[in-house]
């Protein structure tokens, strides 16, 4: 896979400004400023003021953030220039949604998918947030996916509710590499994208072994549905 948009940096150069300008030329997509991590005495606090975010570092800083969002590299170009530290959030729901499963989970599906040679996208290592174990990953995959995950869900045997595996989109974000979340560390890549290309799967594509993959960790009180016969 080609080097993700961005890595090439120059001194002096804040990375977080090349990445999030990098998503905007390369991949066409619209990125947002996010809220930052800030260092002092004790644990990092969110730039928010709030002593108690749930997102520190990962989170749009104001309300009006989806509207805002731009792939003009001008308006990404000022936005870092004024915040070099800002995080960088990609809005769901417009270029792409998201899978968002547990990491354990996404990265024995994700073994099982090359296996099976399917084409995947970008993949997304999401840090844990405060008060929650283990890190997330997100698969990047067409726009629609939200709305069609209790469906698709449904059709291989899984009750709304059951996993832990969630779809962002409209009114969502994912949160990109190299952004810092809290004290949990960095956003990375599991699969950056193309320096060229946007091509992006299907969720129907991906929607069974990250189905099963994250119903080993579901509640036993009711059976696993049977591995689809593409996925063994």
């Amino acid at each position: 896979m080609p080097d993700p948009p961005g890595q090439d940096s120059g001194p002096g150069v804040p990375p977080l400004l090349v990445a999030a300008v990098g998503y905007a030329e390369t991949c066409h997509w619209e990125v947002a400023p996010g809220a930052w991590p800030v260092d002092g005495d004790g644990p990092a606090r969110c730039s928010c003021g709030e002593r108690r975010c749930a997102l520190p570092g990962a989170h749009p800083v104001d309300t009006d953030w989806a509207r805002r969002a731009s792939a003009g590299p001008g308006a990404v170009l000022r936005w870092w220039t004024e915040h070099p530290r800002a995080s960088i959030l990609l809005p769901t729901g417009r270029s792409f949604d998201v899978l968002d499963v547990p990491e354990v989970a996404g990265c024995l599906a994700l073994a099982r998918m090359e296996r099976m040679g399917l084409q995947l996208g970008p993949v997304v290592v999401v840090p844990a947030a405060p008060g929650r174990s283990g890190r997330r990953l997100h698969f990047l995959v067409l726009p629609g996916a939200a709305a069609r995950l209790p469906e698709l869900l449904r059709k291989l045997g899984w009750p709304p509710g059951r996993l832990d595996l969630v779809a962002r989109g409209e009114g969502d974000w994912t949160v990109a590499p190299p952004s810092r979340v809290g004290p949990g560390g960095f956003a990375q890549w599991a699969r950056p994208p193309a320096a060229r290309g946007r091509w992006l799967p299907d969720a129907a594509e991906l929607i069974g072994p990250l189905a099963y993959a994250c119903g080993r960790d579901a509640p036993s009180s009711t059976p696993w549905p049977a591995l689809p016969e593409a996925v063994r």
